[in-house]
């Protein structure tokens, strides 16, 4: 069942993104010749295919990706290329540029989607209860104790963890805290104190902290009117993406090593536990994967949508295409560094595998 749920979350994810190309090609009358799921690697005739209108709707069995077929759009036989007043390579730079950039936007517009679909299902965050209490820490000298729910820091009340600890990490002096100890309110004031934490990133990082820990209970938010699911999406959808772009970035830095990295069985393992936790957990995993999904695509390398952004910018800066030679090779270079990218994340994933049955 896991496996099915992964299968089905990542075609949908890969579906909803060349949907967004598929719409703005038609949207600047571009013939679609194929819309596929699945690539043409290995196996190049698909296992199911279905004409209707102008556009073949394919399924391949290898699934790592997806793709549209567009009149005119041939990487890799140049002597394809048509320039019909319905084909791709007919239409301006800045026309291929939104049909380019249309994959990743629809795949930013699920991630907002899947979040108001999440809020009013239930969105669960960590709740500002004590778990632990660090020995001679701030917290424990004020009198903080276990089992306390703190409602406000300076004034401001809080709901969740992380509303906590940004008021927490964004003050300055000493701390007011209003908590609910057993039903009993209790104020106490504290100074934090500055020491060295480990981010995300595993970097070490200078922050205010008063010595606490959560217990691992968790709260449902509550919106009033839509007006407030929006804005939790939005959020939560900038969020995602601010987060994946600063993932890329230490990759790149060699900050997040490089056998950190995770490919499809990392990312159908992880589905398969978020599908068997709940729906809004599931549907929460598959927003950060859609966000993912749009973001790595904007990538300036030639096979990616990014780097086909990038051909149009130049033809745009200097008033002419790149030469075929160039563009040709360096497609190929571009999909050699993919599928070698691929085969990488996949050993990564099978000697986690191995390690954690082990």
């Amino acid at each position: 069942m896991g496996i099915f749920v992964s299968f089905m979350v990542l075609s949908a994810l890969i579906i909803f993104h060349e949907w967004g190309h598929f719409l703005a090609a038609r949207f600047f009358k571009v013939k679609v010749e194929e819309f596929g799921l699945g690539m043409p690697i290995f196996v190049t005739k698909p296992l199911i295919k279905k004409q209707w209108g102008d556009t073949q709707y394919s399924f391949y069995p290898v699934l790592l990706g997806g793709f549209v077929k567009m009149k005119g759009q041939d990487d890799f036989d140049l002597s394809k290329k048509s320039t019909d007043e319905d084909s791709y390579m007919s239409k301006k730079p800045w026309q291929k540029i939104i049909i380019l950039l249309a994959g990743p936007f629809a795949n930013l517009l699920l991630a907002f989607l899947l979040y108001i679909a999440i809020a009013y299902l239930g969105a669960d965050k960590l709740a500002p209860v004590i778990g632990g209490i660090g020995e001679n820490s701030p917290a424990q000298q004020s009198g903080i104790m276990i089992g306390d729910k703190i409602l406000s820091v300076n004034g401001q009340h809080v709901v969740t963890w992380d509303e906590m600890g940004k008021i927490i990490k964004n003050s300055e002096g000493s701390l007011s805290l209003n908590i609910d100890r057993n039903g009993t309110l209790k104020a106490l004031s504290l100074i934090p104190h500055i020491a060295e934490s480990k981010n995300m990133f595993g970097e070490t990082i200078q922050k205010r902290l008063i010595g606490i820990a959560p217990k691992g209970e968790f709260v449902t938010l509550e919106f009033n009117g839509v007006g407030e699911v929006l804005s939790y999406a939005w959020h939560e959808t900038v969020w995602a993406t601010t987060l994946i772009v600063q993932s890329v970035k230490k990759l790149i830095q060699g900050i997040i090593p490089a056998d950190q990295m995770g490919g499809i069985i990392s990312i159908m393992d992880v589905t398969s536990q978020a599908q068997s936790i709940g729906i809004a957990t599931l549907l929460t995993l598959m927003a950060l994967i859609s966000v993912n999904l749009g973001v790595l695509n904007l990538l300036p390398i030639p096979a990616l949508d990014g780097g086909h952004i990038m051909f149009n910018l130049y033809e745009i800066i200097f008033k002419r295409v790149p030469s075929e030679k160039a563009f040709y090779y360096m497609t190929v270079g571009g999909w050699v560094f993919l599928l070698s990218l691929m085969a990488f994340t996949t050993y990564n994933d099978i000697i986690r595998l191995i390690g954690g049955s082990s």
